[in-house]
């Protein structure tokens, strides 16, 4: 059974930082895409960044150059480094398993709250 854990969100100013981190168990991490994805109230779900098994990233173009997709396969950890947050960034934050690089996977974590408000 797939599990994903996510943590770290919280509140924050604009212009502040939040790291997330997303734990796998039931899965071969280390052979396994990952992906982080986010809803913001009355939006659809969207593609914030995916890395590949062996640390290729895609990012999309509403946070590249501020946030960092990495993982940790010795930690079966995932991680999002949110820099310079923006009220537009607030929403809740999904984590996502499998797939390919460009390519959804099939499993998801329960969500973070990520706020970003003064």
């Amino acid at each position: 059974q797939v599990q994903l854990v996510e943590s770290g969100g919280g509140l924050v100013q604009p212009g502040g930082s939040l790291r997330l981190s997303c734990v796998a168990s039931g899965i071969i991490f280390r052979f396994a895409a990952m992906g982080w994805y986010r809803q913001a109230p009355g939006k659809q779900r969207e593609l914030v960044a995916r890395i590949s098994n062996d640390g290729i990233t895609n990012t999309a173009d509403s946070v590249k150059g501020r946030f960092i997709i990495s993982r940790d396969n010795t930690k079966n950890t995932m991680y999002l480094q949110m820099n310079s947050l923006k009220a537009e960034d607030t929403a809740v934050y999904y984590c996502n398993a499998g797939g390919e690089l460009r390519r959804t996977g099939d499993y998801w974590g329960q969500g973070t709250q990520v706020t970003v408000s003064s």
